[in-house]
């Protein structure tokens, strides 16, 4: 299918549910990958708080900062000529207040360039997401297993509450969200919240229901070996293969096969 190099507005993000066009997502984190990924033809790069665990390396997201978030967000931004760029508004840069909400939210789309921001939370989100968007910044939703809500959670686990996630998921519509991510919800849940909602579910552990579905890179392309969790797709081993390359470099130095003379300048 030819990729249409157009850059993907919000509106027409929120069209793709009417016409039925399922909505790829990925997220990214920086410049180069963001390219290679915007030029594969991906319809939205999330630039995730995730970063906490595949790139900081820490158990949780909880220690990203709004500054991080922008640093990495803009370079996602200026490499995306078509994809929409969303970007997460971390742990405690929007809970306290509204005004505090606004005030990261219009520094995130400001600073970075970026389309819209996306925020966790449902039901007590939803005034916090009626005034971002009524000052203009478009907000993606994000319900289910929420993990800015780790230590109230105890663990990462399958969201089985129902009713609970319909109703964050129908309050996030409501107060004006073009989309929602639905987290580790069952495939049946996910498939009722998709066809009463009127925008569209961007699915991460919810089945095959919903409106698109968003994958963390590093689980995309099997970069982090010991962890792979059940809803994710591995489509590559890169982990593997960049060990392999670096070896091979280590190898080649210490025998004083790298550099040879067509590497060297005469």
């Amino acid at each position: 299918m030819p990729i249409d190099n157009r850059p993907l507005t919000v509106p027409e993000f929120l069209a793709r549910k009417a016409e039925r066009k399922r909505i790829s997502v990925l997220t990214a984190y920086d410049y180069a990958m963001a390219r290679l990924l915007d030029a594969a033809g991906v319809d939205c790069l999330l630039v995730g708080d995730s970063m906490g665990t595949t790139v900081q390396g820490y158990a949780d997201t909880l220690k990203v900062t709004l500054e991080q978030m922008i640093y990495h967000g803009e370079m996602v931004a200026r490499a995306a000529k078509r994809a929409l760029v969303v970007v997460d508004l971390p742990f405690m840069s929007y809970q306290s207040s509204t005004r505090k909400a606004i005030e990261s939210a219009g520094r995130v789309i400001k600073e970075t360039g970026c389309q819209a921001v996306k925020l966790e939370g449902g039901v007590v989100q939803a005034r916090t997401i009626r005034r971002l968007v009524d000052a203009g910044i478009p907000v993606m939703g994000h319900v289910g297993m929420t993990p800015q809500s780790i230590r109230r959670l105890g663990s990462y686990k399958v969201e089985r509450a129902a009713d609970r996630v319909l109703a964050d998921a129908l309050a996030v519509a409501e107060a004006g969200a073009f989309a929602v991510v639905l987290e580790c919800i069952p495939g049946t849940v996910a498939a009722s919240i998709t066809n009463q909602l009127t925008i569209p579910t961007i699915g991460i552990g919810a089945g095959p229901h919903c409106d698109g579905q968003v994958l963390v890179l590093h689980d995309v392309l099997g970069l982090i070996e010991d962890f792979k969790p059940r809803f994710a797709r591995r489509y590559a081993t890169l982990g593997d293969q960049i060990k392999k390359a670096a070896e091979e470099y280590v190898s080649d130095v210490s025998h004083g096969r790298f550099p040879d003379e067509t590497e060297t300048y005469r």
